[in-house]
């Protein structure tokens, strides 16, 4: 009875958290010794990852609340220094005293030299308000907030490159990339229509992701290259590429093949974009930018709206990537396009700035990361897939429902594959990758067999009848 009621509680729980499915009580023992009931290897994987997350999840936020509580120090030091040295009129010899004193106290401690005293006292005279150090500039770690001392200047600035920092999940020497690429005057920047053809709430979010230029210095190519060279150079160089557009760019896949009238096309590079849930089209061009390269794209967007995408997805956008381009005439060609698009500028580099070196993939750091963007791009897929079966079938949702609460619900109805518990457990390591968390190899290579199956049932059944 005891387990029962430990059981009854663990489920509450469960639920409190969002989890509503009972887990199934274990079997007891037999009498005689023997084993009870053989494990599931794919339930017990299962729950094994699940674990492995839950772990992972409470370590980060552990680590997150120890940073915090050493940042609010380091900012009260600052403040006591600042409110000191103007009471007592104290001159810049005290932070010296004070580091030999305070080192003495406390010798285990490493952050109470003289040079980060005085970043201390830098740093609470830099971000003077309590509240906005306590609920963003504490969650990035000292040595960010250093950088962003010694090189953002304008407060508005620096609080902004501190908010992306954090959104993003941006290393201490991505963030000096973006600095030193003047990414906050970049962002948005790009020439568009987008106030025209988009919903308002659409429109703002998509201006902001796109910049102008964009930067693409992790390429080394000569003044002789083709288009074909930028379009594998930004392949072969896919992580720092998706750094540079941003978050939530999802690739789909480069010289995409699409039919039109019977004859073959191929977009340059095809993303889906997981905020705006919409498909963006990239088009590169090595030269100015052209009235013609607009009509071009907009038969492009025409023909994904078609073939591509689904009844949920917004309208696909657009994005024209020149060497360089002259604002009034690129305000011509959008002017009467009915479709949203953007042109903006891409910067080239003859050599790979040294900050970024260790940051950027090796070869076989590509090729355990380029599989999680099959996993992106299968996810996509399935849920298309599983919209059009739930459309066949009538199911009716109360609400917008993500795509395991609508697999939940059809297996109820019995309209899935045998495979969807497979499925629901591969989502986990899809949904994961969706969102750019880091997921094993082997994980990303699991859920693709079984997502590539389940895909496959899920156009035989959308076919069926």
């Amino acid at each position: 009875m005891g387990q029962v009621r430990a059981l009854d509680a663990c489920q509450e729980t469960l639920k409190g958290g969002g989890m509503t499915k009972r887990p199934s009580r274990p079997t007891a023992p037999r009498k005689d010794g023997g084993p009870g009931t053989e494990i599931d290897a794919q339930s017990y994987s299962a729950f094994v990852g699940d674990l492995k997350t839950k772990i992972a999840e409470a370590r980060h936020r552990a680590s997150l609340s120890v940073n915090r509580e050493l940042i609010l120090l380091y900012w009260t030091v600052g403040c006591d220094i600042l409110f000191r040295q103007e009471k007592e009129g104290w001159g810049a010899k005290v932070i010296d005293r004070l580091a030999g004193d305070l080192g003495r106290a406390f010798p285990e401690m490493t952050g109470l030299s003289a040079r980060n005293l005085k970043y201390m006292r830098a740093f609470a005279e830099a971000w003077p308000d309590r509240e906005f150090v306590q609920q963003v500039v504490a969650l990035l770690p000292w040595g960010h907030n250093v950088r962003l001392l010694d090189a953002v200047k304008a407060p508005e600035q620096r609080a902004w490159y501190a908010r992306q920092a954090i959104e993003h999940g941006w290393t201490r020497n991505v963030l000096l990339h973006q600095i030193d690429s003047n990414l906050f005057d970049r962002q948005g920047s790009a020439l568009t229509n987008f106030s025209r053809t988009l919903p308002a709430e659409q429109s703002e979010l998509a201006q902001q992701i796109l910049k102008d230029p964009y930067t693409f210095d992790f390429l080394s190519l000569g003044p002789e290259m083709l288009e074909r060279d930028l379009e594998r150079g930004l392949i072969e160089h896919l992580r720092a590429l998706i750094l540079e557009l941003g978050k939530g760019f999802a690739f789909v896949g480069s010289q995409y093949h699409i039919e039109i009238g019977g004859q073959d096309y191929y977009l340059d590079l095809l993303f889906y974009h997981l905020r705006l849930r919409c498909f963006v089209v990239i088009e590169l061009k090595i030269e100015d930018f052209k009235p013609e390269f607009a009509g071009k794209m907009n038969f492009y967007l025409s023909a994904v709206d078609e073939q591509l995408r689904h009844s949920d997805d917004k309208p696909t956008i657009g994005i024209i990537l020149c060497k360089g381009r002259n604002e009034v005439i690129v305000e011509y060609a959008l002017r009467d396009s009915s479709k949203p698009m953007g042109v903006a500028q891409y910067q080239l580099s003859t050599a790979l700035p040294p900050q970024l070196e260790e940051d950027l993939p090796t070869v076989a750091e590509f090729a355990r990361e380029f599989p999680l963007m099959s996993v992106v791009k299968l996810r996509i897929e399935i849920e298309r897939a599983v919209r059009d079966l739930a459309e066949k079938t009538g199911a009716v949702f109360d609400r917008p429902v993500g795509i395991m609460n609508m697999l939940r619900d059809l297996r109820r109805l019995g309209a899935v594959p045998a495979s969807t518990e497979q499925m629901l457990g591969a989502l986990q390591t899809m949904n994961a990758a969706s969102h750019g968390v880091d997921i094993d190899s082997e994980a990303a290579k699991r859920a693709v067999e079984i997502g590539t199956m389940f895909l496959a049932e899920l156009k035989a059944l959308n076919t069926d009848g």
